[in-house]
């Protein structure tokens, strides 16, 4: 019978799941609230839910690795993994929270094709999860999280060409921006997230 020292290794993937399926979620919750007509303030206290809920995931995680001797692997990676999904769901919240602070009623199409874009990056990390326990088949998820990344970049060009087109005033300018930039950061992120992701195969490889 193997003696075990530390709390169970599985918990650590346990958690990035949990994590990541709670960006899933999330991501879900910007669809609608960046629609037409939706109960915004409603729909931004699940998202802080949904933040907090993070935090908590993000919390046991260290206090995992501060309790453990031994790790699944090495214990900065393990720390930037849930620091990099903690800053997804910041950034998707915060975009959330000035939508309906600002009282944006109606945001430009191009926003639809971020937020399209985070769904999509939320989707793919939360399957790949599961995949870090063998650290296989996961090359397929960092090419297409990187590619999703390069059409936020795009996406998000042309989102402040159009604000700068005069088509706006000069408050709903800066509005616009602060909450398209909070969805470029979420796109990046969730890049950064894949990144470490590489990072840990290529080391455990």
């Amino acid at each position: 019978m193997r003696l075990r020292l530390t709390p169970r290794e599985d918990s650590y993937y346990d958690l990035f799941a949990d994590s990541a399926n709670n960006l899933v979620t999330a991501s879900r919750l910007l669809v609608e609230i960046i629609s037409d007509g939706s109960d915004r303030e409603g729909l931004a206290e699940k998202m802080r839910a949904c933040e907090h809920a993070g935090d908590e995931r993000t919390h046991a995680i260290m206090n995992r690795l501060n309790e453990s001797f031994i790790t699944p692997f090495d214990r900065e990676d393990i720390y930037r993994l849930a620091s990099n999904l903690d800053d997804v769901m910041d950034y998707m919240e915060a975009a959330a929270d000035l939508i309906v602070l600002y009282q944006i009623d109606h945001l430009p199409k191009e926003v639809v094709r971020q937020v399209e874009v985070l769904e999509r990056a939320a989707e793919l990390t939360a399957d790949a999860m599961p995949r870090l326990r063998g650290m296989q088949h996961l090359n397929e998820y960092w090419i297409e999280i990187n590619r999703l990344e390069n059409q936020a970049d795009q996406v998000y060009r042309r989102l402040l060409a159009k604000l700068f087109s005069g088509e706006y005033d000069a408050l709903t300018v800066m509005k616009m921006r602060e909450v398209i930039e909070q969805l470029e950061l979420a796109a990046d992120a969730f890049e950064h997230v894949a990144n470490t992701i590489e990072s840990i195969a290529v080391k455990e490889s």
